[in-house]
Formats: structure tokens, C-alpha cells, sequence
């Protein structure tokens, strides 16, 4: 196993001054990004979707619950299985009611989405002891539509902004056949009864949430996953797969 160099206060204090310089540059790239992301187009939302919840259907604009935003997080959860998948699970139970009550204060509404019937979701939720919303998009096309269940004989294949060809060429064939769950989020923006589709991220791109791997980033053991450099940081690497399991 190997660590960082030992090296007096003076040098520590240098290294550390130079990586500071570094670290501005990415804040200020970052907030450059981030002003590019509101500067994005959006779409409408014309199709009328119905989710089933703990008070019976209802629409997108339900979702809202009369805030301007909503950001969803698109949880894996087939219908077949009896167990969210566990990455999401790892992402929702980092979430705590004080972020979700700040978003609100921000005019902005979280909540999550899967395919599962909304009776299995409920019992996940129960047992998992989250108090987020989460509604269950069953029957209708929305998980398709937002490219989270992919599954070309419903629609066509596309996963982080890249179609079948594009996929094959990345080495990606295997999303390619039969049905298959994906994470995400996705923002909406209201405008009255209007409702926009401004952004969605997939893969590695939820990563900017935050979440332990944002306060591993900070640490001298990292995440502690087999990618990362420098090799050797830790006795037992894991893969990159964020579900947090002991």
C-alpha cells in the first residue's frame, strides 16, 4: 500500500499552494460550465404522462407540487426485480430532509421515478426508511422517452446522448440487446401549466451532485476504486460501481 510523500511544513505548504491555483482554475472553469448548462435550450413537454402515487395518478405538473422546478432522479428499479438497484439506493440514502427542505426554499421540488409497480416502490421506501417522493411511471412511455429504460423494441436505442451506432463504436453492444435499466436525473422548468425539459445527465455525469464521493475526492485514500491514480492507495480497491455495499 502506498502513501503520500513525507515532507516538511515549507514543502507541504508550496505543494499545497500550487494545487490551490489549480483548484481555482477549476472552480472558475466550473462555474463557467455551470452558466453554459442554464444557457441551454429547452424543450416542451407535450405528451400527457400519468405516474401512480400515494394518492392515485397524477401528472408531471403534480410532480411540481406548485414549485417553478422539479428534478428528478431516475431510480434503476425493473419491474421484475425485488430490489432497487443498488447504486441508486447508495445516492438516495445519502439524500437527508434538510437538502430536500432547501431545495424547496429555492422554489424547486426533488423527487424520484421507476418503472416499478407503485405498491413495490412503496415497500422499498418503507423498508429503506426514506421519506423522498417517489412515484412509479408503470404503463406509460415516459421511462422510454427520457432514455432510462432502454429497450429498442419500444423506442430507439439511446444512452447518454449517444444512439446504437454510436454505442456499438464505444464498445457499448451490450445496452444493445433486450431491456435494460439506467440512472439519471432530469430537471423540468413550469411556466404555468407549460412544462420544459431543461437538462439531463446519465453515467459519471451524476457525479456532480456531490454525495461521499465528493468528500472522498478531498481525502488522501481517494474513493478507493481500481481507476484511480496514484495505483496502490488502497489494500483492497474496489470497482467503480458507487453502491457503498461493506
Amino acid at each position: 500500500m502506498t502513501l503520500p510523500d513525507v515532507v516538511s511544513p515549507e514543502e507541504w505548504l508550496a505543494a499545497r499552494k500550487a494545487l490551490l491555483t489549480r483548484e481555482k482554475e477549476f472552480t472558475r472553469a466550473n462555474d463557467a460550465l455551470n452558466a453554459d448548462r442554464r444557457r441551454l435550450p429547452m424543450v416542451e413537454i407535450a405528451a400527457d404522462y400519468t405516474f401512480h402515487g400515494p394518492d392515485g395518478d397524477v401528472s408531471l405538473l403534480d410532480l411540481f407540487d406548485g414549485r417553478r422546478q422539479l428534478i428528478m432522479q431516475h431510480i434503476m428499479f425493473d419491474p421484475s426485480w425485488d430490489d432497487a438497484c443498488p447504486s441508486c439506493t447508495a445516492a438516495v440514502d445519502e439524500l437527508s430532509d434538510g437538502l430536500l427542505d432547501h431545495l424547496r426554499v429555492r422554489d424547486t421540488t426533488f423527487t424520484a421515478v421507476s418503472r416499478q409497480p407503485f405498491a413495490k416502490l412503496q415497500d422499498y421506501r418503507t423498508r429503506k426508511g426514506w421519506t423522498i417522493p417517489w412515484y412509479s411511471s408503470e404503463g406509460s412511455d415516459f421511462n422510454y422517452d427520457f432514455h432510462v429504460t432502454v429497450d429498442a423494441t419500444k423506442a430507439p436505442v439511446m444512452f447518454n446522448y449517444r444512439d446504437a451506432p454510436e454505442l456499438a463504436d464505444k464498445g457499448m453492444d451490450w445496452i444493445l440487446e433486450g431491456s435494460s435499466e439506467q440512472p439519471g436525473y432530469s430537471c423540468f422548468l413550469r411556466d404555468g401549466d407549460r412544462i420544459f425539459h431543461s437538462y439531463s445527465t446519465f453515467g459519471r455525469g451524476t457525479e456532480q451532485l456531490g454525495g461521499a464521493y465528493a468528500f472522498l475526492d478531498m481525502t488522501a485514500l481517494g474513493r478507493q476504486e481500481e481507476w484511480e491514480e496514484p495505483k496502490g492507495r488502497s489494500e483492497a480497491a474496489r470497482a467503480a460501481m458507487p453502491d457503498f455495499a461493506s
